[in-house]
């Protein structure tokens, strides 16, 4: 898609960039990676790393995703949290009334904890552990809760193992 796909005129409702960047989610899960990787990072590009805070974490975040090199997917994570750091409330709530910036920083500082793990940065990794477990003492009862207390764990169990193989539940590609 053309920067000018991008940036046509969307009613009040929509952000075409947050609509790109889903798709190109949508593309990953699905199993193209490269195309994804190559979208997001077209998309990277035409933000600019002083663009919409909200654009650059949501992307970032998936990015890091995209990437079984921990070296390479820690660089996206840490521009992400980065870009959450700016990020406002009112911001967040114009995108989506129901989502609040604090509950984005769980799963930065757990993804950010996995990638330190992973690189055998057991000290990093605790201390980002202990920051999404400040951020999320109680996860919700549903679904995204769930996924959160079993990564959590299972992050935390590698930790004490000391070991720095990727976890069979992480997201991203497993190749």
């Amino acid at each position: 898609m053309s920067t000018a796909a991008t940036t046509t005129t969307a009613s009040a409702d929509t952000d075409p960039t947050m609509d790109a960047i889903g798709q190109a989610v949508v593309a990953g899960r699905a199993g193209d990676t490269r195309s994804a990787r190559r979208r997001l990072l077209e998309l990277w590009s035409e933000i600019g790393v002083t663009g919409d805070p909200l654009h650059r974490c949501s992307l970032a975040h998936y990015l890091a995703d995209l990437h079984d090199d921990p070296a390479q997917a820690l660089a996206w994570d840490v521009r992400a949290l980065d870009a959450a750091d700016a990020v406002t409330e009112q911001r967040v709530q114009e995108h989506h009334a129901g989502l609040h910036i604090a509950g984005f920083y769980p799963s930065l500082h757990l993804n950010l904890a996995d990638n330190y793990r992973r690189l055998g940065s057991f000290d990093a990794a605790a201390e980002h552990l202990d920051a999404a477990r400040e951020y999320a003492p109680e996860p919700p009862q549903d679904a995204y809760g769930d996924t959160l207390r079993t990564a959590l764990d299972e992050v935390a169990e590698a930790v004490a193992r000391r070991d720095t193989t990727r976890r069979p539940s992480a997201p991203g590609p497993t190749t």
